[in-house]
C-alpha cells in the first residue's frame, strides 16, 4: 500500500504599525488617568469654605495658593483668605474665603467697578472716596435710596454663587451677574429770589418747575417766574419769583377774586380788562396803591331822562235849562282830564337811582270842563187821592221813616217835649225834612200816610229822606222807599233845590 503524505498549511496574520501606535497612546493615557485617579483619591483631605459654604477637597498641594489653583478657585486681590495663600497645608485644613462683591459705580460722569466687603452704600462710596452733598441723590439698581441703606436687600442669599458643582470661572460669572449698580446724581446749586428773599437751593431736578415743586414753593395765578418753569437747570443760575398780590373786585354785580403784580388800582383794572366809561368811577381811586386783600369797587354811572304825567282834574259846571222839566238832567259837554308833563334827569349808580333833577315841565293837555244842564221848567199836575184830587209841582222818590215825641230825643219833662222846630205840636201830618231839599212849611202828599206839611228837621234827616211824624198813641213804623208829592203853591224859585242829592243807602232808623 502506497503511503500518503499529508501537509498542513497554516495561515498567518500581521498587525499593521499604525494600530500599534494607537494602542501605545491609549495605554499611556490610561496609565496617566489611573495615576491621576490614584493621586486624587490618595491626596490629603482639606475643606474649602467660600462665604460660609463648605466643600471637601483632596489635594497633593503643599500650600493654600496651590490647592486653590488646583481646585480651580480664582482669588481676587480684595478677597479675604484664611489661612494666607502661602501657608503650608496640613491634613484637614479648612481654607475660608470671604469674597469681595463686585459693585458698579456711576458718578461724576465716569463709571467703574470695585470689589468690596462693605455692607452699606455709604461705605462703598467712602471706599471710592466719593463725598456726598446732602442734596445729592443715590440710586441703587434704579431705585433712589439713602446712603445708609444696605447694599443688598434683607433676606437675599448672596452665598448662592458659591454652590457646588461650578467649574473654574463660573463662580466669578455668577458674582458679576448679581453686581449692584450704584449711581450718584449730583445736586446743582442755584439761587432762588422769592420776592427779595434770596436762598440757595440744591437740586437734582432738571427743570425750574420741578425744583420749585420739590422744595414746596407754592405759585399763584399772576406770579411770574424767571426763567420760565420749563427751563433746564444749569449750575449757579438765579431763579426769580415776582409775587402777585391777592385782591378782589366788585363790578357789574359780580365779585372777582384775583392776584396781580400791578402797583395801582388802574393797573388791576387794566389786567382784568375792566374799562370805565362816561362818569363811572372806582373806589379807591385809580392812583391808589395796591394793598393785599383790598377790595376795589367799580361803580357804573348812567343818566336817563324820565317823563312823568300828572292828571289835571276837570271842573263840572251846572247850567239851568228852562226848556227841560225839573228833575231832568242832560250832558251838555263831557269833561276831559288834562295832563301836566315833567321831565327829569335821573342818575343811577349800579342801576340804583341816587338822584333826579327837574329839567322842565309843561301842560301837555288842558282839562275840558264838564257842563251839565238841569231842568227848571215847572209843570203842574193833578193826583187823585183818597182825600180828593191834589195839585203837585214835583214828585220826589225818598226814603221814608217815622218818628214820635217819645223818640225825638227829649225826656217827657222837657219843656219842648213833643214840639217841632217850628214850634208845632208833633202829630200825624207833620214831617221832618232836610230844608235844603224841601223847604219848611211845604205842603205834600205821601201815599199811605196822607197829607202832610214840612214842620220839623233832625240831625239824621239829610238829603232825600223824610221822617213821617206821629203822636205817641198812633205811631206806625216806616222803613222803605216811596214817592212824595210837593203840592202847590210853588215856592219862590230861589228856595227850590233844582238838583236833588241822591242818597240810596240810608241807615235803618228805627223809631
Amino acid at each position: 500500500m502506497a503511503s500518503e503524505q499529508v501537509t498542513t498549511q497554516r495561515a498567518s496574520w500581521t498587525i499593521p504599525g499604525w494600530i500599534h501606535g494607537l494602542l501605545a497612546v491609549m495605554l499611556a493615557a490610561g496609565a496617566v488617568t489611573l495615576l491621576a485617579l490614584g493621586l486624587a483619591s490618595t491626596g490629603a483631605p482639606i475643606v474649602v469654605e467660600i462665604n460660609g459654604h463648605a466643600r471637601p477637597v483632596r489635594t497633593h498641594a503643599a500650600t493654600v495658593d496651590e490647592a486653590l489653583r488646583r481646585a480651580g478657585i480664582d482669588i481676587f486681590p480684595e478677597d479675604q483668605v484664611t489661612p494666607g495663600l502661602q501657608s503650608e497645608l496640613e491634613a484637614n485644613t479648612v481654607i475660608r474665603i470671604k469674597r469681595a462683591w463686585p459693585v458698579s459705580i456711576h458718578a461724576d460722569g465716569e463709571a467703574w467697578q470695585i470689589r468690596t466687603h462693605a455692607t452699606t452704600i455709604g461705605q462703598v462710596l467712602g471706599e471710592s472716596e466719593i463725598d456726598l452733598h446732602p442734596a445729592d441723590e443715590v440710586w441703587l439698581d434704579g431705585k433712589m435710596v439713602a446712603p445708609t441703606s444696605a447694599l443688598f436687600q434683607a433676606g437675599s442669599d448672596l452665598r448662592r454663587v458659591t454652590d457646588r458643582g461650578r467649574t473654574r470661572g463660573q463662580e466669578a460669572a455668577a458674582l458679576d451677574s448679581d453686581e449692584p449698580q450704584i449711581t450718584v446724581r449730583r445736586a446743582i446749586a442755584l439761587q432762588l429770589d422769592d420776592s427779595g428773599a434770596p436762598v440757595e437751593l440744591y437740586t437734582t431736578a432738571t427743570t425750574i418747575g420741578q425744583v420749585l415743586e420739590e422744595h414746596g414753593v407754592t405759585l399763584f395765578l399772576g406770579d411770574k417766574v424767571t426763567p420760565g418753569l420749563q427751563e433746564r437747570i444749569v449750575p449757579d443760575m438765579v431763579v426769580t419769583i415776582l409775587r402777585s398780590t391777592p385782591v378782589q373786585l366788585k363790578v357789574d354785580g359780580h365779585t372777582i377774586r384775583t392776584r396781580t403784580r400791578a402797583d395801582t388800582v388802574a393797573g388791576v383794572l387794566g389786567q382784568e380788562g375792566i374799562a370805565l366809561m362816561g362818569t363811572d368811577y372806582v373806589t379807591p381811586g385809580m392812583d391808589a396803591p395796591v394793598q393785599p386783600d383790598m377790595t376795589i369797587r367799580v361803580t357804573r354811572v348812567r343818566e336817563e331822562y324820565v317823563v312823568e304825567f300828572d292828571p289835571i282834574p276837570f271842573k263840572t259846571v251846572w247850567v239851568a235849562d228852562p226848556e227841560v222839566e225839573i228833575d231832568n238832567i242832560r250832558l251838555v259837554q263831557a269833561g276831559q282830564i288834562g295832563l301836566n308833563k315833567r321831565r327829569y334827569r335821573v342818575v343811577y349808580e349800579n342801576d340804583q337811582e341816587v338822584a333826579r333833577f327837574l329839567e322842565d315841565s309843561w301842560a301837555a293837555q288842558p282839562p275840558v270842563t264838564k257842563t251839565m244842564a238841569y231842568g227848571t221848567k215847572i209843570v203842574i199836575r193833578t193826583l187823585d187821592t183818597p182825600e180828593g184830587p191834589v195839585e203837585y209841582w214835583r214828585k220826589i222818590r225818598a226814603y221814608l221813616v217815622s218818628y214820635k215825641p217819645a223818640s225825638s230825643g227829649k225826656p217827657k219833662d222837657h219843656p219842648r217835649y213833643g214840639y217841632t222846630r217850628l214850634g208845632w205840636k208833633l202829630k200825624k201830618g207833620i214831617v221832618a225834612v232836610d230844608p235844603d231839599v224841601i223847604p219848611l212849611k211845604t205842603n205834600m202828599y205821601v201815599p199811605g200816610y196822607g197829607l202832610a206839611r214840612a214842620g220839623d228837621t233832625g240831625g239824621g234827616v239829610k238829603g232825600k229822606l223824610v221822617d213821617l211824624g206821629y203822636g205817641d198813641n198812633d205811631y206806625q213804623s216806616w222803613h222803605w222807599w216811596g214817592d212824595i208829592y210837593l203840592l202847590t203853591p210853588v215856592p219862590a224859585r230861589s228856595k227850590i233845590m233844582w238838583v236833588l242829592p241822591d242818597y240810596p243807602n240810608f241807615p235803618d232808623r228805627r223809631r
